[in-house]
Parts: structure tokens; C-alpha cells; sequence
């Protein structure tokens, strides 16, 4: 092998355009010779219904921390498990995968699953789903409808993200490699926002796809993904007769005139008393005569006989009927009709 073959990359400060293609060196016992200064230990409760899972997993719980040069406790009595450093152990991390390990098991992901957490390239995130949505149907729907038919849109995410993903209560677990776990949490904040998961997975696919051909590496993919519209229509019922809205004046309105300033305008504010119980007088002997002379042509207008030039509206009627041409087959259907209902 050459020397530019065996030559560890070169760290640089430069920003990097794709940093999930950066291979992080291996950190081993010679890098940190002294081991750990104090004791540290992280502990976390677990529900009742694990009890009797975690009691037979817990050797081999042991044995795969042991391999770390940690140590592992369960109390069933408090119900919590414990994991602490030792004099021996030389990684200053690995303290917090085992931590994410245990945190893990309490939420229900096996211990197969688990222990993966200890690998350097792998690591594990704890969605909280809960308080993404304010009522409870919307919230098991949305949950559901993460997990799809018989698992298998969870199917479909955990093939896609190469991650381990467990829908559980209020919670999302999920285990798998950095990049992966970027995805999943996308997928899950969006399906509890009402965007379905088949969208993500379906760009997901197409990305796939077009890693695979180098001409389209530094081209824009956007226009392959699918676009998400929202059709979000309210079904509150509309009023049949809508009321427009006047046009926006920064002016407000007139105010209304009052008794006195009508009064004012007419005159009527400066007569006196009598004037102004005159004047009511005169008003009302003018509707009086006007009503009366509408009566009386109502009274007389039976007496007022017709003029002979101009022809009756019964002949009217009539000439117009006889113009019109009857028809014989709209006559036989209104017979028939009839005929039906008396039957009915």
C-alpha cells in the first residue's frame, strides 16, 4: 500500500458541504490512557408490566455493558435500573449510550434492539408525540395512521431510515444511524401535523432513486418530490344569503340628528305652544281629507261602469284562448297523469 493510501484525513475548520460523508476516526484506549476522573451514573424507572421481561434479560444486560468496563443494577423493589462507570472504563461516552440503552428498555424496545445503541455509528431518539395535538380522537387518529394497516407504513419508514421505530404512548422511539433518525423525526412531527406519512415515504423512494444516477448529484431534486396541499376545508355551513361588507373608511360615521336639530331645520323649535298644537292640527286634517278621498273612490268604484270601446278582460281572455291552438297529445298525458293519482 502507498502512503497517501494510510495517511488519516486531514482536519480542517472549512465549512463542508456534506458532512454525513465524514468518517469519524475510531476512539480507542490509547487515546485516553488515564481513564475517567469520578464515578458517573445514570439511573431511570421503569413501569410494573417490564418487571418480569427486564428480570430475565438482566445477565445479558450485564454482560453486553460489562464489555464496556460498565456496571448494571436493576432494583425491583423501586423499580429503576442504574448504570455506573468503573476505574476501568476509558470512553467518557459511553456512559451516555448506556444510559440511552436503559431508556430504551423502559420504553418497550427489546434488548436485542437495545444494546445496538452501544455501537459508535448508531444512535437513538425519544419523540414525544403528546402535546403535538390538542384533542384525543385527533390524536389516536394521527397515531394510527403512523403506524398504518397492520404496521405496515412503520414498516415502510423503519426499510427507508435503516432505524427501529416503536409507537408507544405518548412516545416515539427510535433507533437506527444519525442521518435515519433526522428522517424519522421529520416523518413523525409531520403526520402528527396532519401531513400523511405517504408523502415523506414517497420522497424518501424517489431520493433513492436518484442518488443512484451520478448526472442528477448537483442538481436541484426538487422537482421530482411530491408537493403536499393542504385541503383543509371547513365544514361549517354557509348562510344562503351573505351579507356584503360596507367598503373601509378611516372616518367614522355622522352622527345621527337629533329632536332638536330637526326641530331646528323645520322651524319648529322656535314656535310656542299653541303654534305647534295649531300646526299638529292642520297635519292631521290633511291625512284626514286624503284618507277620506280614498275611501270614497273605493266606495265608488263599483258604480263607475265600463267603457263600451275598449274590450272586457274576460274577452280579452277569451280571444287570446282561441288563438292559441289546442294541444291534443299535453291534454292525453294531463289525462293519464290524472287518472294514475285516483288510482293512488
Amino acid at each position: 500500500m502507498s502512503d497517501s493510501e494510510t495517511e488519516e484525513p486531514k482536519q480542517t475548520n472549512e465549512p463542508i458541504e456534506n458532512a454525513w460523508a465524514m468518517k469519524i476516526p475510531a476512539f480507542k484506549p490509547e487515546d485516553n490512557p488515564n481513564g475517567l476522573v469520578e464515578e458517573s451514573s445514570f439511573a431511570t424507572l421503569f413501569p410494573k408490566y417490564r418487571e418480569r421481561y427486564l428480570k430475565e434479560v438482566w445477565p445479558l444486560v450485564q454482560q453486553a455493558v460489562a464489555e464496556h468496563n460498565l456496571k448494571a443494577e436493576l432494583d425491583l423493589i423501586e423499580g429503576s435500573m442504574v448504570v455506573k462507570t468503573t476505574r476501568k472504563t476509558w470512553d467518557p461516552y459511553i456512559i451516555i449510550k448506556a444510559r440511552d440503552m436503559i431508556k430504551l428498555m423502559a420504553r418497550s424496545v427489546p434488548f436485542e434492539q437495545a444494546k445496538r445503541v452501544l455501537q459508535d455509528e448508531i444512535g437513538c431518539d425519544i419523540i414525544k408525540i403528546g402535546s403535538l395535538v390538542r384533542k384525543k380522537d385527533k390524536f389516536v387518529k394521527r397515531r394510527q395512521r403512523l403506524i398504518g394497516p397492520n404496521g405496515a407504513t412503520l414498516k415502510s419508514i423503519e426499510l427507508l431510515t435503516d432505524c427501529y421505530v416503536l409507537v408507544q404512548g405518548n412516545t416515539v422511539a427510535a433507533l437506527g444511524p444519525y442521518k435515519g433518525l433526522q428522517q424519522v423525526r421529520d416523518i413523525v412531527l409531520d403526520t402528527m401535523n396532519n401531513v400523511h406519512p405517504i408523502y415523506n415515504i414517497k420522497a424518501l423512494m424517489i431520493k433513492r432513486e436518484l442518488m443512484k444516477d451520478p448526472k442528477l448529484a448537483n442538481e436541484d431534486w426538487s422537482r421530482f418530490l411530491p408537493k403536499f396541499k393542504n385541503k383543509n376545508i371547513s365544514k361549517r355551513k354557509q348562510p344562503k344569503v351573505k351579507k356584503q361588507k360596507k367598503e373601509y373608511t378611516p372616518f367614522p360615521p355622522a352622527q345621527p340628528e337629533s329632536k332638536i336639530d330637526k326641530q331646528l331645520a323645520s322651524g319648529e323649535y322656535f314656535l310656542n305652544k299653541e303654534q305647534k298644537q295649531q300646526r299638529k292640527q292642520e297635519e292631521r286634517n290633511v291625512k284626514q281629507s286624503e284618507a277620506a278621498k280614498k275611501q270614497e273612490e273605493r266606495r265608488q268604484k263599483d258604480f263607475i261602469p265600463p267603457s263600451e270601446d275598449l274590450p272586457t278582460t274576460s274577452a280579452k281572455k277569451r280571444s287570446a284562448d282561441d288563438d292559441q291552438k289546442l294541444d291534443v297529445k299535453a291534454l292525453k298525458a294531463k289525462l293519464v297523469k290524472a287518472n294514475k293519482k285516483m288510482k293512488t
